[in-house]
């Protein structure tokens, strides 16, 4: 059994399931919000280490589904102001497990920190936007509009 930090987006049903996996596996899951975290540019790049700048990204958000933002065309200084700046954009979950730490909901690295305890089959079912036709992102929790992806 680990500790596992998981920033996420409060009321995503993707990361509300990905979290029930970690916990069903007998892992304690400490939930945070990636919005309200005071992110700063080194704290947030040691999730991302190993990523592509679009990998970065979460392509959910409202701003990367328009074709405002295009995380493909912008180099890593610029994309990590952009994630600092305006946490709806950055790719999640964000998971940190005995000090390691990355971005997405990444199996093989996950069974990698936690001894392989995870149903491959549910984690598939876990993986991507819960409504990525919807032509609304899902509502902020907090009522704050923008925040939706």
């Amino acid at each position: 059994m680990r500790t596992i930090i998981f920033y996420e987006k409060p009321g995503c049903q993707t990361n509300a399931r990905q979290r029930k996996i970690l916990g069903d596996a007998g892992h304690v899951v400490v939930a945070k919000s990636i919005l309200k975290e005071p992110w700063t540019q080194d704290a947030l790049h040691r999730f991302l280490v190993g990523k592509s700048v679009a990998e970065w990204f979460n392509p959910a958000a409202p701003a990367i589904k328009s074709g405002q933002v295009d995380p493909r065309t912008l180099d890593a200084s610029i994309a990590l102001e952009m994630l600092v700046a305006e946490p709806i954009l950055i790719k999640r979950p964000l998971i940190e497990i005995d000090g390691q730490r990355a971005a997405g909901f990444d199996l093989a690295w996950i069974e990698g920190c936690v001894g392989g305890s995870l149903d491959p089959r549910r984690v598939a079912a876990a993986q991507g936007c819960s409504r990525p036709l919807e032509a609304i992102p899902c509502p902020d929790p907090a009522g704050q509009p923008g925040q939706g992806g």
